[in-house]
């Protein structure tokens, strides 16, 4: 695993380089984004990788709970699944997508750090951060089922119909048996330029599986069998200059409705959630 700096602020659950935390300060003392608002982004060149980059539309714009430090999201039946962070603030939520209210609240103890969340159908997954304690619920009542531990840190889950797939902020992904929740495979993430690390909040998309890089505007689209990133969706923009007023952190959350073939993405604290449409390269 490529070693990382950690960060120590209380509105971080994970690390990140210098060059990187310095943009954000500077982002922070501006009191708004680098890029103008906008409703759509068309991409431009893949950099020199020569991986495609994907641009975005927004299709239509919801509420968000301010106070959610966004750290997993899944559609299932119509219904927002939303897992939360911070210590003591942690939770699991059913949300009304229209509104942005808890329709239902778990809140985890205290001493959990939440992360990411996922389900079979059945039941809810729910990562916590260094605890190396994993949560299972039942989808319908939020009742307890069972606990399970990992070795390393939990950052974002989701479910490809077999097995749970789990990041831990490097460039692995991990396979979790359904049942015992035992690793049973390992899928590393590159590109061209080499390993992608501090991959995040993950969601299964037909084949591919979609993960938020932290720190960063962008989400990779990684072929599910080889790790190969097959293209990139640029989020810059997403959120509006009037919206970073407010105390926000950052993108962090994609969900995919398979029956409506949908996508919604939202970050830690904001108070939006898009409808969004993945647009072609430009």
């Amino acid at each position: 695993m490529t070693p990382i700096v950690e960060l120590h602020s209380p509105l971080r659950n994970n690390s990140c380089p210098p060059h990187l935390l310095l943009v954000a300060v500077l982002s922070i003392l501006v009191f708004g984004s680098l890029f103008s608002p906008a409703h759509s982004y068309a991409a431009g060149p893949a950099e020199d990788t020569g991986i495609p980059v994907f641009g975005y539309e927004i299709v239509k714009t919801y509420p968000h709970d301010v106070s959610a430090f966004t750290q997993g999201l899944f559609i299932r039946d119509g219904i927002l699944y939303e897992g939360t962070g911070l210590s003591g603030r942690s939770s699991l939520r059913k949300v009304d997508i229209d509104t942005g209210k808890a329709l239902e609240e778990h809140k985890l103890p205290g001493i959990y750090f939440g992360e990411g969340i996922a389900t079979d159908g059945k039941r809810i997954v729910q990562l916590t951060w260094r605890s190396h304690k994993g949560f299972v619920y039942d989808i319908k009542t939020f009742k307890p089922l069972q606990e399970f531990s990992y070795p390393t840190e939990g950052w974002g889950l989701t479910y490809d119909g077999r097995n749970f797939v789990m990041s831990d902020g490097s460039a692995t992904l991990y396979f979790l048996d359904p049942r015992s929740f035992k690793e049973i495979g390992r899928l590393e993430v590159y590109d061209r330029k080499g390993p992608v690390v501090r991959l995040n909040e993950l969601e299964y998309v037909k084949g591919e599986i979609f993960a938020n890089v932290w720190g960063e505007d962008r989400v990779a689209r990684i072929d599910a069998d080889t790790g190969r990133v097959t293209g990139w969706i640029d989020f810059r923009g997403l959120l509006s200059d009037a919206d970073r007023k407010t105390r926000v952190d950052v993108l962090n959350g994609i969900a995919y409705d398979s029956e409506t073939g949908k996508f919604y993405v939202t970050g830690k604290l904001w108070p939006r959630l898009f409808e969004i449409k993945i647009t072609s390269k430009k």
